[in-house]
Order: C-alpha cells, then sequence, then structure tokens
C-alpha cells in the first residue's frame, strides 16, 4: 500500500522491483543501478517525512503494514506465557498480555493488537478492546504487583469498542478501574504508542511511568473523524481538526505528555520493519531499566506526573 502523498517514489520502486526480479532470471549484474535508485527514493521520502502533516502522520500511524505488536513482541520478548480472560466474562483478543522476558528482564507484557489481514483483525477485532479487556489487563497489572515485576504496554488501538453491548458490559468503568489500579502498583512501568493511541482506550494502558511513542505514531482524547463530526458535523473536515489535536509526537513531547520519541526508518515504519522493531527495543530497555532504578515511589510520582499535565498550558478555542 503507498499512501497518496508518497506517489512520487512509485514509478521508482517500481522499477526497483523489476530490476530485482529480472536479476533473479539470468547473470544481470544491477547492484549498482538498484542502489542508485534506492539512494533517490530514500532522498525522496526523507524530504516528504520531514514535512507530514498531522492528518499525513495519522495516515502512516494507520499503515496497514506497520509492526504491530504481536511482531514487536515477537522480536523483543522470549518465553512469551499468555494469560488469557478476565475471570469475569470472557477473553478478549483486542488486548493480549502475560508473562515474558525482555533480555534479563523478567516483566509481564500488554499490548492492543490490530492485526495484519482481514481474518486476524476480525479476530481482533481492529485492536479496539472491550470491557473484558480493560479488566484483563487491570488483573495482569494487579498479577505484576503481586510478583514484583515491570509491567511494558504497547499501544495501538483508535479506541475502546464502542458497540452496545460494550456499554451494558460496564466499558467505561472497566476503563477508569485499569487507570486506577496502574496508578496504585508500584512497580516499574513503561508504555510504548507504536501507532494509533485513541481517547481513554489507549490511556487505560498509558498511565505509565515513562510513555514512550513511535515518531510517526499519533495520541490524541479523540479520532479526527470523530472531532470533525461533533465540531462540524462532518467527518470529512478530519485533516483540519487534525492540525487543531496536536497528536503528533513533537506536539506531544513538547507539552512534556510523553516522554521520548522513537526515531523510525526514512519513509516510516511499515518500510522497514527491522530497523523500527530493533529502535523499540532499545528505547524500551533504556527506560525500562531508568524506570527499575527509581528511588521515589512509582505509584505517588506517576499520579503527580498525569495529574500535572497541562498546568501550564491554556487550552484555545477550536
Amino acid at each position: 500500500m503507498v499512501l497518496d502523498f508518497e506517489s512520487q517514489v512509485l514509478d521508482i520502486e517500481k522499477k526497483i522491483k523489476d530490476l530485482r526480479n529480472a536479476s533473479k532470471i539470468g547473470d544481470v549484474d544491477v547492484a549498482a543501478e538498484i542502489s542508485k535508485m534506492q539512494v533517490k527514493v530514500d532522498k525522496i521520502l526523507k524530504q516528504i517525512y520531514q514535512k507530514l502533516t498531522p492528518w499525513q502522520k495519522v495516515q502512516v500511524a494507520r499503515h496497514p503494514d506497520r509492526p504491530k505488536f504481536l511482531d514487536h513482541l515477537r522480536h523483543a520478548f522470549s518465553n512469551f506465557v499468555e494469560l488469557s480472560g478476565d475471570r469475569l466474562f470472557a477473553n478478549d483478543s483486542a488486548i493480549i498480555g502475560g508473562f515474558a522476558r525482555i533480555d534479563d528482564i523478567n516483566c509481564v507484557v500488554i499490548g492492543q493488537e490490530k492485526g495484519h489481514d482481514t481474518e486476524s483483525r476480525l479476530e481482533h477485532n481492529f485492536g479496539m478492546p472491550k470491557p473484558e479487556g480493560y479488566r484483563k489487563a487491570r488483573r495482569l497489572f494487579e498479577l505484576a504487583q503481586r510478583f514484583s515485576l515491570p509491567i511494558v504496554t504497547f499501544i495501538d488501538t483508535s479506541g475502546a469498542y464502542p458497540g452496545l453491548e460494550s456499554e451494558e458490559r460496564g466499558q467505561a468503568e472497566a476503563i477508569a478501574k485499569c487507570m486506577e489500579s496502574s496508578f496504585s502498583i508500584t512497580v516499574p512501568f513503561v508504555s510504548i504508542v507504536i501507532g494509533e493511541g485513541g481517547s481513554g482506550g489507549a490511556i487505560a494502558l498509558a498511565t505509565a511511568d515513562y510513555v514512550l511513542m513511535m515518531e510517526h505514531a499519533v495520541y490524541s482524547v479523540i479520532s479526527p473523524e470523530g472531532c470533525a463530526s461533533i465540531l462540524w458535523k462532518d467527518d470529512k473536515k478530519a485533516a483540519i481538526a487534525a492540525e487543531s489535536q496536536k497528536l503528533t509526537a513533537d506536539d506531544l513531547f513538547s507539552m512534556k505528555i510523553i516522554d521520548h520519541i522513537i526515531k523510525e526508518p526514512i519513509g516510516g515504519a511499515h518500510r522497514d520493519k527491522d530497523v523500527a522493531l530493533k529502535n523499540v527495543k532499545t528505547s524500551v530497555l533504556k527506560y525500562l531499566h531508568l524506570s527499575i532504578e527509581k528511588t521515589t515511589n512509582r505509584a505517588t510520582s506517576r499520579r503527580n506526573k498525569f495529574s500535572n499535565i497541562g498546568d501550564k498550558f491554556v487550552v484555545n478555542n477550536i
């Protein structure tokens, strides 16, 4: 999938693909030409991605080829033992979690999974958790506290599932209790926004000691389409809403809502998954060690951190 603002590199990438296929057929040495064309592609992409608008960042964050939680889980963690169910109603596949190990650190890892294709997206409900998903996460928070294990969470959701059955089963209460639990536990806690961070459905898993965010991820109180529908009764004005929402990593870092921006490969994480996965693991380990080394009461520090967000900023009318 090529995003509309990347169209100028489409022809060059097609030629690179054709040359690679040709080199497999016969004794054709096209390595030098491919390298030259790739340099040109990288240069164009670098120029494009340095000037992305907030709405374009939203499109990159939603790219179907972008690494998902399970990709990060397989790359960075070992000895994963999944724990299913909320012990109240059912298991929610939009949130996956359990015990794992990252390098020499035993931990609890939890993430929102969107899926890669139609079948897996349906299985994981497009990454939109229901109440049982948040109750499962809360259960895992409490297990981590009981066994003194650090917590790592991966955020990638457009928001909690808004269906009638979710409301009937107490969606708002489940999210609130999940957040309450995260403010009570004293174990080290690191969160990473890897794609979309939408509304309370995201923050329920992101009230951590350190909140990291990938360079082209987005994090907002509501989706641009939802914001546009509320303000202008027209979701086609999503691009205008995105400009006003301050949802990019740069915006959020400048407002001290997040603590670190994880660099992505040229052209976004979907163009070089291996580099993106490596960069995320490196940052997770760095901030996990910082959280482990904290000498202050983590629960109090965490609560103060989120309570003080926005103190220095005036909200302007859109």
